[in-house]
């Protein structure tokens, strides 16, 4: 595979698969910061192992894929008891568009592992929410099979089910994403409604922001407890429209700005140059459905100088 000139051939081949890693963990998690820690054991454990170990592999790749994934099931399970000592609401960790991401380190190789998240459907904000609600064998399972392609025998391996098993927890697992989903707006129009909201946020008009909302529209506020946000989502338009213009007035230097969240339309809020705050949306039709505001400081370190 290497030549005489390359001491360690399979290093360049293991390194590679690091992007890989990242963009499963991160969807089987919804947080950066988890997935970097996952990827981070799971080359602890290819390393653990004897040379004679490793040489018996005949997939280094489909083997950490495959560590990678059940060290994210195992965290998937403890992840419900965490969430429910999470002050507040827990948001997925929002993501910037690669181009937008902040200064490389160079040299780090693991600096900056969004900018190798590749930013398609499956990590919009709206379909992690739905994968929040799933189980996590469900979870695996589904990101596994319909994302990333793997067949269903080799998630079996993974998550301890038969392949027929597997086959049922993808069909779940689709029945709730079409149950939440709603005929996508164009890229075009969801980016015009999101600038009309920060146009009528700025300008505190809440007859403007009410018909960008839709009636039963849900907003959330992540704060981990770090930051102020509100402990329970705000319920129906009117009510989101007036909590938003209460917010415009006590927060006259905030610096709004379109940005990219997670591949669809988003805002970022700047207090004096630093990032505090991450918005995401949800659009069905010509209405706003979701808002998710991103508070946390933990979750805004790809954001913030």
């Amino acid at each position: 595979m290497g030549t005489d000139s390359e001491p360690d051939p399979s290093l360049g081949a293991i390194m590679s698969e690091r992007r890989q890693l990242i963009n499963v963990a991160y969807r089987l998690l919804g947080s950066l910061a988890d997935a970097e820690d996952v990827v981070q054991e799971t080359y602890a454990r290819w390393y653990a192992q004897s040379q004679q170990q490793q040489d018996a592999i005949d997939s280094p790749g489909a083997w950490l894929t495959t560590v990678a994934s059940r060290i994210c099931l195992d965290l998937l399970g403890s992840a419900r008891v965490r969430r429910e000592n999470y002050v507040g609401e827990w948001v997925p960790e929002p993501l910037p568009d690669r181009t937008e991401w902040l200064d490389e380190r160079p040299g780090d190789l693991t600096a900056d592992p969004a900018d190798r998240v590749t930013l398609d459907e499956s990590i919009n904000m709206a379909f992690l929410v739905v994968l929040e609600a799933m189980t996590p064998a469900e979870r695996v399972t589904f990101i596994l099979h319909d994302v990333f392609r793997y067949p269903f025998a080799d998630v079996a391996g993974i998550v301890g089910r038969t392949p027929a098993a597997c086959r049922q927890l993808a069909s779940s697992a689709r029945r709730r994403l079409r149950e939440s989903q709603s005929p996508p707006t164009p890229a075009a129009q969801r980016a015009d409604i999101v600038r009309d909201f920060k146009q009528a946020w700025q300008a505190k008009d809440i007859d403007a922001l009410i018909g960008l909302l839709d009636p039963d529209a849900t907003a959330i506020g992540d704060g981990g407890g770090l930051a102020t946000a509100a402990l329970y989502p705000v319920e129906g338009g009117e009510q989101i429209a007036r909590y938003y213009v209460d917010l415009a007035d006590r927060a006259e230097t905030l610096t709004l700005l379109e940005r990219t969240v997670n591949g669809q339309p988003g805002l970022v809020a700047q207090q004096d140059g630093v990032t505090v705050v991450v918005i995401a949306f949800d659009i069905a039709g010509d209405r706003i459905r979701n808002i998710w505001a991103v508070r946390n400081p933990e979750k805004l370190r790809p954001w913030t100088n």
